[in-house]
């Protein structure tokens, strides 16, 4: 719409010094013609838009124009500005771009930010992006989805679901969504959906309290819990703690400690995370995980001592 664009140029300008019709132009999916077009409904308007010819010309707004800031202070402006920068650096979504650019612009703060969040390590792969932009828009539409899921047991099964909420857990994002062929909310690992596409048919439930229904779904977890409990050397402990959510339960004097956590049986990050420091952790339990870490280190080892290659 021609007024949500109107707004967007505003915000978008408060927040530069400077902008080129071209800028503009990419920015908003439009022409060159139809900013210049904007721009002069913005000076009928009141906007004190002021526009520079030459090389270095451009678009801007008078210093002297501010929005009201109300109650708000800078330092909550910043702590918006943050949380908003992390989400747009976790996945590409245009609307929450253009409400960074409207806090931006209202915040009009000149302290500096202290506090960065970088979610980049959320872009899992290739078709998140995408995947998630298509599952945003099947909510606001209310639209059933259709993809191919493959479970922990490595058996894929069609499904078709009412899209509820997007979570990030993990170090993965997950659908919550009632599924039409259980019945039931379910939560799906989004790498682990294939072929997804909206249907034309619309949902035939009422989603409410959507927060306390993925709490409980959370809750109800009945994937087999693994309680773990490792011997670390002393040196991996900030490591330890970063990736393994869990508990020093107790200490050695030479800095080792003995460490708990516990996890999803078939996840397969922290099975990975395990691997990956090596002869400086060791599971003391249960039994049957230093089995598998036992086969799997044997079969990396005699991938690695093929003298074929």
């Amino acid at each position: 719409m021609k007024i949500d664009r109107l707004i967007g140029i505003i915000m978008y300008l408060l927040n530069r010094d400077k902008v080129t019709a071209k800028e503009l132009a990419e920015r908003f999916e439009v022409s060159t013609r139809t900013i210049i077009r904007d721009i002069d409904a913005l000076g009928l308007a009141g906007i004190p838009v002021v526009s520079d010819v030459g090389v270095k010309g451009g678009y801007a707004i008078l210093d002297t124009y501010k929005l009201n800031k109300s109650i708000v202070t800078a330092e909550d402006y910043l702590n918006v500005i943050s949380s908003l920068k992390g989400m747009c650096s976790a996945y590409e979504n245009k609307k929450i771009e253009a409400t960074l650019e409207k806090v931006m612009a209202a915040g009009n703060t000149t302290e500096n930010q202290s506090i960065f969040l970088d979610l980049s390590v959320c872009r899992e792969g290739e078709n998140t992006d995408v995947y998630l932009k298509t599952i945003e828009q099947a909510i606001a539409d209310g639209r059933v989805i259709g993809f191919d899921y493959t479970g922990a047991d490595n058996v894929c099964n069609a499904r078709e679901a009412e899209p509820v909420a997007l979570s990030y857990k993990w170090y993965a994002w997950y659908l919550l969504a009632y599924c039409k062929y259980k019945k039931d909310y379910r939560i799906f690992k989004l790498s682990r959906i294939q072929n997804l596409k909206t249907l034309e048919s619309s949902f035939e439930k009422i989603h409410s309290n959507v927060e306390a229904l993925l709490e409980k779904k959370w809750s109800e977890d009945d994937r087999k819990q693994y309680k773990i409990k490792l011997k670390c050397e002393g040196n991996v402990r900030t490591a330890v703690g970063e990736y393994l959510k869990g508990k020093v339960i107790e200490e050695h004097s030479n800095g080792d400690f003995i460490y708990s956590f516990a996890v999803p049986e078939n996840e397969r990050m922290w099975f990975s995370l395990l691997l990956g420091f090596g002869n400086e952790v060791e599971v003391l339990e249960p039994k049957e995980l230093r089995a598998r870490l036992k086969e799997k280190s044997e079969e990396i080892f005699r991938l690695y001592n093929n003298e074929g290659i």
